[in-house]
């Protein structure tokens, strides 16, 4: 009897036809014929979640006695017990399952040379167990604790041993709502030599950013930090960084003491260490960060490389925009720019504190040209006008631009705002520098 064709297909074939099917339905094709039978026990990644286990359970209520259904534990009991081969990938996605039973899983896995591991819990609370920190073949690992309803004070602790000295293959790690001291994050990064890829979340533990990767090329972070120190990432060619603040209340809003630079300036510090940035989202504050401190009108060592830049600006301080300048003219290879205008008012030092004065003639300032800026996307733009300013300068400053989206906020609507159609009759009447510049005005 010929054998189907799919059955005829290489086993590398029909491993990436299983690996891309859920694994229940996965473990089911072991009934179609022999050649079959043990084909999903010898996959290589194992992917497990439980809110998609309990929906096909919902589904096929009416087909088995809820008495006989698997449980979900059972079932991935059940695929690690007949497993065939190595593991290369354990993903779980949980927030039901008992500690016990993750960690008699982790440990199985620890010994069996797994290259990644993701686990995204939405558990009461778990310590990541030590078996963990002895997978030193691990080259990703991501560790994510989301939030369900009424359980935003429970955590998901990452403590090594005293002996624990890095992950020497770890090439890429996402911690993302993760409770850990200080310096576990820091002797994390710092001992993991080959790491390329960084996602940090949500993180409230760790309050002050060291981060000392010299193979790192892709940052992603945001959370509440007292300090950003970026002490060796000379290869990092894509970063996004947002920097939040604690508030005693929507009107006390202030500037972190600890941000405030003893001597030089935070935009040089950070910059000094981005040599072949390529793509930057400056987001939240800190542009603010940024500003504090001498600024100069434009950086030491042009970015030369950057083309992808995205800003949160706040148009109420004119030392976040002197910082987007001072940006904007040190980019001689930019393409594309996006802004995000924060219709808020800006930060200031708490009362008592003396606020630095920096230039407030921004008409000077803006004076250079976007050589190579082909798109502009503009969000949030609510007419004020500073915010015009920079949109008049964006178009008399850009040789090459071919288009500028510019999208008004989406609350209130903006056929409710007082003076949108005139805002908009005053944008199409701005001149540019660009004979082919299209200037786009999306209604959302």
């Amino acid at each position: 009897m010929e054998l189907d064709r799919i059955s005829s297909l290489p086993n590398d074939v029909t491993e990436k036809i299983l690996s891309r099917l859920p694994l229940r339905e996965a473990v089911r094709t072991s009934v179609l014929s022999s050649k079959w039978r043990y084909k999903s026990a010898m996959l290589q990644d194992l992917k497990f979640n439980e809110y998609d286990w309990r929906e096909s359970q919902n589904r096929e209520v009416d087909d088995y006695d809820d008495q006989i259904q698997t449980t979900f534990v059972n079932m991935v009991d059940h695929v690690l017990l007949l497993h065939i081969g190595p593991i290369r990938k354990f993903a779980l996605s949980a927030d039901e399952v008992a500690t016990r039973d993750i960690d008699r899983w982790l440990t199985h896995l620890s010994r069996n040379s797994i290259k990644e591991l993701v686990l995204c819990l939405g558990l009461s609370e778990y310590h990541i167990p030590l078996c963990v920190f002895s997978c030193q073949d691990l080259v990703l690992l991501e560790l994510t604790k989301y939030f369900l309803r009424d359980s935003n004070l429970t955590k998901a602790w990452l403590k090594p041993p005293s002996t624990f000295k890095g992950f020497r293959s770890l090439k890429s790690l996402q911690l993302v709502g993760i409770t850990m001291a200080q310096h576990v994050f820091e002797n994390l990064i710092c001992c993991s030599p080959l790491l390329e890829r960084l996602i940090l979340r949500h993180c409230a533990s760790v309050t002050t950013l060291n981060i000392d990767a010299p193979n790192l090329k892709f940052l992603d972070i945001f959370g509440v930090f007292r300090v950003v120190n970026l002490k060796s990432t000379l290869n990092l060619t894509d970063a996004s960084i947002g920097v939040d603040i604690y508030t005693d209340g929507p009107n006390q809003r202030w500037v972190p003491v600890s941000w405030v630079p003893s001597s030089s300036s935070n935009l040089l510090k950070i910059f000094d260490h981005l040599p072949h940035i390529r793509r930057l989202a400056i987001k939240l504050h800190f542009l603010k960060y940024l500003s504090l401190g001498a600024l100069p009108e434009k950086l030491p060592k042009p970015c030369e490389y950057l083309n992808v830049l995205f800003m949160v600006i706040c148009f109420d301080d004119p030392d976040a925009i002197l910082t987007a300048l001072c940006i904007l003219r040190s980019s001689p290879a930019l393409q594309e720019l996006e802004i995000l205008m924060d219709g808020r008012k800006k930060l200031t030092r708490r009362p008592g504190v003396v606020e630095e004065q920096k230039s407030s003639c921004l008409d000077v300032s803006y004076n250079c040209t976007l050589s190579q800026l082909r798109l502009v996307k503009i969000t949030e733009i609510s007419g004020v006008k500073a915010e015009l300013d920079f949109i008049r300068f964006l178009l008399l400053s850009s040789p090459l631009l071919e288009r500028m989206t510019i999208t008004p906020p989406q609350f209130p609507k903006p056929a409710s705002v007082d003076g949108f159609p005139k805002l908009v009759k005053e944008l199409l009447q701005f001149k540019r520098e660009s004979k082919h510049a299209e200037i786009i005005l999306q209604d959302t």
